[in-house]
């Protein structure tokens, strides 16, 4: 691997589990209810997966396992906004406090996506 591709892992890890750290406390300051409490379990499986399957990826033994991985921490990364989507429209969060996330989650998907096109030849 080169220098330069080692380093762009290195932070794309930093820059996940940072995502999954603001996610844990964003998570803990929601509203207490029954809907909350459901959709944000949702949400920090969805968002921690994205992470861990990036992870898991990077001791994959094949390309094609590697590229499964990607693929997996990229369909989280959509799923985790839709939870983030129903928390802000049904106001148990503020569209000011979700926007951080799905704005990050916008580019992590990029990134992503972008990764499994080119681990499948076709960019």
């Amino acid at each position: 691997m080169s220098v330069e591709k080692e380093k762009f892992v290195k932070e794309f890890k930093k820059r996940l589990y940072t995502f999954v750290l603001k996610l844990i406390d964003f998570i803990n300051n929601l509203l207490q209810d029954r809907v909350s409490n459901r959709l944000s379990d949702q949400l920090l499986r969805s968002g921690a997966s994205v992470l861990s399957n990036y992870v898991e990826g990077q001791s994959s033994y094949s390309k094609k396992e590697f590229t499964n991985f990607l693929t997996i921490s990229l369909k989280s990364a959509n799923e985790s906004k839709v939870w983030l989507a129903l928390l802000k429209d049904s106001k148990r969060a503020t569209i000011q406090k979700t926007a951080w996330f799905l704005s990050e989650l916008d580019e992590l998907s990029k990134i992503l996506a972008s990764s499994v096109l080119k681990c499948k030849g076709k960019r």
